[in-house]
């Protein structure tokens, strides 16, 4: 890959978390062989990485080359579109490794580039990069939902909790502090944490993102709450500023639903037909209010109504070197099952990641349904 194309997508890759519902973008501009502009988009700073890269170029971006991680943006949003500053500089040549699949860009921008006499280059060999920087974004855009992560920390028989287990006082972690670390970065690069209310109560965990770096918007944290039981002193609830929703029913008490939102949790009837609390509806909230991405932190039962309901895109789930075994000791995934081997949920292009000594994660797509 060209070192300018590979900068220009570290760059991008420093936006994360930081440019929701935005893509993150990263641009260098080069003159002569040597770097004369930089920059990288987030929220806070509104200016696009291309702008910001030829702001600092300044008149040496005349005649130069600009070396982005994702098509141009022909469109007005909260700026002008790039590419009006893109000419304006006089920006002889751009390269990028993939178009923009945004209905509103998709093409536009490198087609005006041409059009205004500006040599355009796609260099493939940055592609499968920058779909990774941008996995949230290019879902969202290509199906209307935000990209759906199943996480979990399990034991190398596939188990999330032993029977007698401390509810609320963990003394033993299933992984280590390295993967637990690993997840607060997939928690930055989510919008919005999903859990159900039996780990709630179990655990009054927080769901909150601790790695302290700046977010374009709070982590929204979900609870799945059928009968609306989330405790007012939880620990939820309670450091809730705006960024607590709980999906619950029509069978909820409306008392307790009014003293919750008192406390500024926000509560939502998302109902199945079957009377409990809808991860479909959940899903539908998110795609219309512009949530990218949402990750799924739960136990073994909403894990599974998550793989059996067809609204995960992908695993993430961190081994450690234990084996729990029992029949008492939860699996990953409870429920009913499939029945027979045949039936079995698939996943596909499979990534395996070293996390500390002896630990790993595994990455993968899961198969549409049939």
């Amino acid at each position: 890959m060209d070192p300018f194309l590979q900068e220009a997508l570290d760059l991008a890759a420093q936006g994360l978390g930081r440019t929701s519902p935005n893509p993150a973008v990263g641009a260098v501009v080069v003159r002569d062989g040597a770097v004369v502009g930089r920059g990288f988009h987030t929220w806070a700073g509104v200016k696009h990485g291309e702008v910001l890269a030829l702001e600092e170029a300044g008149v040496q971006a005349t005649g130069s080359t600009l070396y982005v991680s994702l098509e141009p943006c022909s469109h007005h949003g909260r700026t002008p579109p790039c590419i009006d500053a893109i000419l304006a500089a006089g920006i002889r040549k751009v390269i990028a490794p993939m178009q923009d699949p945004n209905p509103q860009v998709a093409g536009r921008g490198f087609t005006r580039l041409r059009d205004a006499g500006v040599e355009v280059e796609i260099d493939s060999t940055g592609a499968a990069r920058a779909a990774e920087i941008n996995q949230p974004f290019l879902h969202f855009m290509r199906t209307g939902r935000p990209l759906v992560t199943l996480k979990a920390a399990v034991t190398l028989d596939g188990k999330i909790a032993a029977p007698e287990d401390e509810s609320g006082h963990v003394t033993e972690w299933i992984t280590s502090e390295t993967a637990r670390a690993h997840v607060q970065k997939l928690r930055h690069h989510s919008d919005a944490i999903l859990t159900g209310i039996g780990t709630v109560l179990a655990d009054n965990c927080r769901l909150n993102d601790r790695t302290g770096e700046e977010r374009s918007r709070p982590l929204l944290r979900i609870v799945l709450d059928s009968l609306l039981r989330l405790p007012p002193d939880s620990h939820l609830a309670t450091s809730c500023k705006d960024d607590v929703l709980v999906a619950t029913t029509s069978a909820a008490s409306p008392e307790r639903r009014k003293r919750l939102e008192a406390m500024g949790v926000r509560v939502e009837i998302l109902e199945r037909r079957d009377g409990r609390a809808s991860i479909q509806g959940v899903v539908e909230l998110l795609a219309r209010e512009k949530y990218l991405s949402l990750m799924i932190e739960a136990g073994s039962k909403v894990n599974w109504a998550v793989l059996e309901s067809g609204m995960a895109d992908k695993i993430f789930f961190y081994y450690a070197p234990k084996i729990l075994g029992g029949m008492q000791s939860l699996p990953v995934a409870g429920g009913a099952g499939r029945k027979h081997r045949r039936d079995a949920i698939r996943v596909h292009d499979v990534k395996l990641h070293n996390i500390a000594k002896d630990e790993f994660a595994v990455e993968a797509w899961l198969e549409p349904r049939p």
